[in-house]
């Protein structure tokens, strides 16, 4: 039997409210044909049909799932457009009930219900930062995307932000939509449309990069910007592999989604970035990264380990802090039979909410 110790895992960029996906969420009849189609004949759909009872089953699978894998921490982009306001109380509370660290926040859009929509996302996001006293939990300021989101609404972002004294958490040239958007609209690219428009303090988290140079890669580095890569849903929705991020320290893995089974991530990472031009040896920075991120994204003190046993490759147990969340192998910070009883229910209730969805 070969036992051993090691700092637990950490996912940079994911969407508890996707939790669950795995439970035969319906795929669209006809195939999406681009990025954008995935989002608005899945995912946009999907969230959509979100309120607070399939939220909460969804975020307690999520979580407890992400604790069994060995991952103590999550750094999540909610959106759920027809339960905004205390949404982002559904996510804490869980996270905080069964033990795991998070960041949480409101990712405002446009798509749905124009300027409103967008003002009630970051009055969530507000109301969660200026209220939460959860000790495991912190909030911050979010957009989805540049390309769902004018003008007016990038400003009072960046004001939030700094009102709060905040970080943004936005995706950011995930697909070359975004990129052409920002450029019709009149700016260099979604980086510098953000820029621009002063919402992105230092310690920001932008999700993907995928089209970002080089050169915007080392002018977020400078800026004190983080990226995060994840290669599981870029490789899933055929966006391409980020090749510029290897211009930065800064950059750290999620899963965009995924389950947070980070070891699943990694593989994925290391099998494709040979083939890329990135040398393994400098991605497996960006675990270490994720920690330093989520230290400072959490105000963490240096010393905070969150640590985890295993045998033979399975994990035993894990402590976040200083309280066990898995002993011998079993989650003990909750029932997860039962966690996984609510979460069969409240999938099929989910399904049929979508699939009435146009």
């Amino acid at each position: 039997m070969t036992r051993s110790t090691s700092l637990a895992r950490v996912n940079c960029h994911t969407h508890i409210y996707s939790g669950l996906a795995p439970l035969g969420m319906p795929q669209p009849s006809v195939k999406p044909a681009s990025f954008v189609e995935i989002l608005e004949k899945i995912w946009w759909r999907l969230d959509r049909a979100l309120d607070a009872d399939s939220l909460r089953a969804a975020a307690r699978f999520y979580v407890s799932d992400a604790l069994l894998a060995g991952t103590s921490t999550l750094i999540d982009h909610h959106e759920s457009p027809n339960f905004i306001e205390g949404s982002l109380d559904i996510l804490a509370d869980a996270c905080e009930e069964l033990g795991m660290r998070a960041l949480l926040c409101y990712g405002a859009t446009e798509r749905n219900g124009g300027r409103d929509e967008a003002m009630r996302g970051l009055a969530e996001s507000r109301r969660f930062i200026l209220s939460n006293r959860r000790s495991l939990v912190a909030g911050a300021v979010a957009l989805h995307a540049s390309f769902t989101v004018s003008d007016d609404t990038v400003r009072q972002a960046g004001e939030l932000c700094r009102d709060l004294g905040a970080v943004m958490h936005v995706h950011v040239a995930e697909d070359r939509a975004d990129v052409e958007d920002a450029v019709k609209r009149g700016y260099a690219g979604p980086f510098e449309r953000l820029l621009d428009l002063a919402a992105l303090p230092a310690g920001s988290i932008l999700a993907h990069g995928v089209h970002l140079s080089e050169f915007q890669v080392k002018r977020a580095a400078e800026a004190g910007l983080w990226l995060v890569q994840n290669p599981r849903s870029n490789q899933g929705n055929g966006v391409g592999y980020p090749r510029g991020l290897a211009q930065s320290d800064l950059v750290a893995l999620g899963t965009d989604g995924y389950p947070s089974r980070m070891h699943e991530e990694i593989s994925a990472l290391l099998e494709e970035a040979p083939f890329q031009g990135d040398r393994p040896a400098s991605v497996l920075r960006r675990i270490e990264a994720g920690r330093d991120l989520v230290r400072e994204a959490l105000r963490l003190p240096d010393d905070a380990m969150d640590e985890t046993l295993w045998e033979d490759g399975v994990l035993m147990s894990m402590r976040v802090g200083e309280r066990e969340v898995v002993r011998g192998g079993k989650l003990v910070s909750g029932d997860i039979n039962s966690i996984r009883t609510e979460a069969a229910e409240q999938a099929a209730r989910l399904w049929e909410t979508m699939e009435r969805l146009s």
